[in-house]
Order: structure tokens, then sequence, then C-alpha cells
């Protein structure tokens, strides 16, 4: 601008000392519908080097008021932008209110308000102001029409951390009214019923879950783990609806040990015993799990002696597991094996002290006529479990079960 005003001064000076310096000026004779201009050359650029400049300044108080109103609107957004910043930094510093203020405060100017008022709402809520939160998000939505679906979604997480369970299913069921299989909406929508541990609903959500691909595979497994083993267990089913739900499971699923253990007590429920003996056999060859132990020393398979044979032959690879020991003394103890059965429980005792080993032991005293012993297992077994009370050695033994020791 500086440079531009001084060559302008120039000429003018320069033009003038021309007309002044110059013996012959030349001469410039206008004439116009009768109108006669006569002046020198030097007069003349001068006139048109004012006539330009008037031009020019026409021009900008022309663009004047647009270039005010670009100037504010820029400073403006500098402001919001601002204002933004700070207000990101105090919540990251827990600074609760003051981030929630200043996030709002630059709103209105920003180019992005809806990302003003989904922190601002997130803000209110951490403050435990549910009233803020909601009235922030619709402002939202009023600001960005166009963005009520992400709003929708945000209310409704919020609402699942807040332990708005129905509110939030309400929220959910608006995305859905539009987009079916929304990603996001699903993903809530499953973690609620997970939440909620509605496991039916859950489970007919899964196979959609797994194709729409927005759930880690490790969540997808455990909300699938949890759900199935809960439908086998809280449900009384018949072997076609069993194998039903079974079917329904992944297949690299099925050899988990949780779900496994869940289908041999729903087989065993069947009156399917020698197929739950099975399950767990080919569960245990691909992983350890000692409540699949457990539950196979409790079974009362057709052949008493072989069932005996396979714990005793795992028991070659794993001599000092305790819970093998305690399934081989149950085991014996079935076979009518007493002393081997005795064996098999204190052994177990001795490295891990349990109080269902205890009570197994003490019936097997007071079966084989062992009063006093049996009484000093179930006392140390009851004062493990806290209960301190001691229990009559006969009266759990007439009642005690043919497939329990």
């Amino acid at each position: 601008m500086k440079v531009g005003l001084v060559i302008v001064l120039a000429l003018i000076v320069g033009t003038l000392a021309t007309h002044l310096v110059l013996p012959d000026n030349g001469y410039v004779l206008i004439n116009f519908r009768g109108y006669i201009i006569e002046t020198s050359v030097p007069i003349l650029a001068l006139l048109l080097l004012l006539g330009y400049l008037a031009i020019r300044l026409l021009v900008q108080v022309w663009r004047a008021p647009r270039r005010l109103g670009e100037a504010w609107a820029t400073a403006c957004i500098n402001y919001a932008g601002r204002q933004a910043t700070q207000g990101y930094i105090a919540l990251a510093e827990g600074r609760l209110a003051r981030g929630e203020r200043l996030l709002t405060r630059g709103a209105r100017l920003s180019e992005t308000p809806l990302l003003n008022y989904l922190a601002a709402a997130r803000a209110a809520q951490m403050q435990g102001d549910r009233d803020r939160r909601d009235g922030w998000l619709r402002m939202a939505c009023e600001k960005e029409p166009a963005a009520q679906d992400a709003v929708l979604l945000t209310q409704a997480e919020l609402q699942l951390e807040d332990g708005q369970y129905a509110e939030a299913l309400a929220s959910l069921n608006r995305v859905r009214e539009r987009h079916p299989t929304h990603a996001q909406a699903l993903k809530l929508l499953g973690e609620l019923h997970y939440r909620r541990r509605e496991w039916q609903p859950l489970a007919e959500l899964l196979p959609l879950l797994r194709r729409r691909g927005n759930v880690p595979a490790e969540m997808l497994d455990e909300w699938s783990v949890d759900t199935y083993g809960n439908i086998l267990t809280s449900v009384r089913l018949d072997r076609v609806a069993l194998d039903r739900v079974w079917e329904d499971i992944p297949r690299h699923l099925r050899r988990e040990p949780r779900l496994t253990l869940t289908r041999a007590q729903a087989l065993i429920s069947c009156g399917a015993t020698e197929d739950a003996e099975v399950e767990i056999r080919r569960t245990l060859k691909e992983e350890w799990s000692e409540a699949l132990i457990d539950l196979y020393g409790e079974l009362a398979p057709a052949d008493p002696s072989a069932h005996l044979k396979r714990i005793e032959a795992w028991l070659k690879e794993r001599p000092e597991d305790p819970a093998l020991l305690l399934a081989a003394g149950r085991a014996s103890v079935r076979h009518q094996l007493w002393g081997k059965a005795r064996s098999y429980l204190e052994t177990s005792l001795a490295i891990r002290p349990a109080p269902e080993a205890y009570r197994v032991l003490g019936q097997l005293m007071a079966r084989v006529g062992e009063a006093q012993s049996a009484s000093r297992a179930f006392e140390r077994g009851l004062a493990m479990t806290g209960t301190g009370a001691g229990a009559p050695v006969g009266a759990p033994l007439g009642a005690m079960p043919t497939d329990r020791a």
C-alpha cells in the first residue's frame, strides 16, 4: 500500500515538473458534442491519473462493507476456535464447568457448533445434570438438522452410561426407524441388551452384529459366550431345543470351556449323560478346564470302570492336579474302591484344601463306618466355607446320590 502511494505521488510530481520545465508541453484539443477542452499533455496525464485514482477509491468504498463483513466473520471464527480450544483443554484438565461454559460460549460463532454442543452435553452429564445435557443435545440438533442421527446416537450412548436404559432404547429406535441396520445403533443396542442381561434379544442380534463388523471380535465373543451360556442354563431345554441353540453358536466358540460346561450340564438334564461325557472329553483335548473336570467327576456313566480309567490316564500327565484328583476320588467311590478313593481325596486336600473335597471325604468315611474321621472332615469343610457349624455325620448319607461320593 505504501509503495503504491509513493508511485502515485511520484507520477503527480513528475507530471507537474514536466509541465513547468519543458518549453513545449504539447497541445491537446478535445471536442465532444460542442464542448471543447484545450490543455497540455502533462495536465491531461495528471487528469487521467486523478480520474483513475477516483475510480479506485470508489471501488474500494463499494467493496468496504463486504471486506468488513469478511473481517468480522474471520474474527468471530477465530474467537470461537480459541474458545473451543480452551474449552477442550479445560475438559481434559477436569474443569468440567469451565469447559462446558467455554464450548457453548463460542458455539454460535463456530463453524462446527455440533461438536461444541456434543462435547458440552458430555461435560454436563459428567457433572450429573441430565436436563442441561439434553438441552445441549437439542441445540445441536437445531443447529445441524442433518446430523440428527449423530445426535441421537450420542444421546443413547450417554443414556447408557447413565443407566437410563429405557430412554436409550427409545433413542436407538428412532435411529433404526430410518436406518434399521445402522452399525453404531446396532452396537449400542447390543450393549444395552448385554447390560440388562436380555439374553434372547441379544442372541437374535448377534448374527447381525457379526455381519456389520462394528463391534470388536473379542467383545462379540464375550457377548456370545455369556449370552448362549445363560440361555443354556436359565431355560430347561429338551434335546431338540438344545441342539437348535447349539447350532446358533459360532463354530469357533463351541469348544470354549464355559459353553461346553453349560452344554454338558444341559445334556445331563436331558438324560444324555454319554453325550455330555463325549463333549467334555473332546474339549479337554484342546483346552484344560477345572470346571469341566469337576463336572466329569460327578458324571454317572454306564461304564464306571472306563470312566475311572480315563481320569487315571489324565492323572499320569497331571499327577498334582487337585481337581483331577478329586474327580478320581469321586469315580473311585462310584466304583466302590474305598482305599483308592481315600488316597486320591487326601492327596487332593494336601495339595489344595477345598470344602467340596472335605465333603466328599466325609461322606466316604461315613460310608466305610469311620464316623469320627467323617465328622472331622465335615467340620473342616464347613470351617472353610465360614458356616462355623459341624454337620451330622449320618444326616447327608441317606440322601447321598449314587453318582456322587
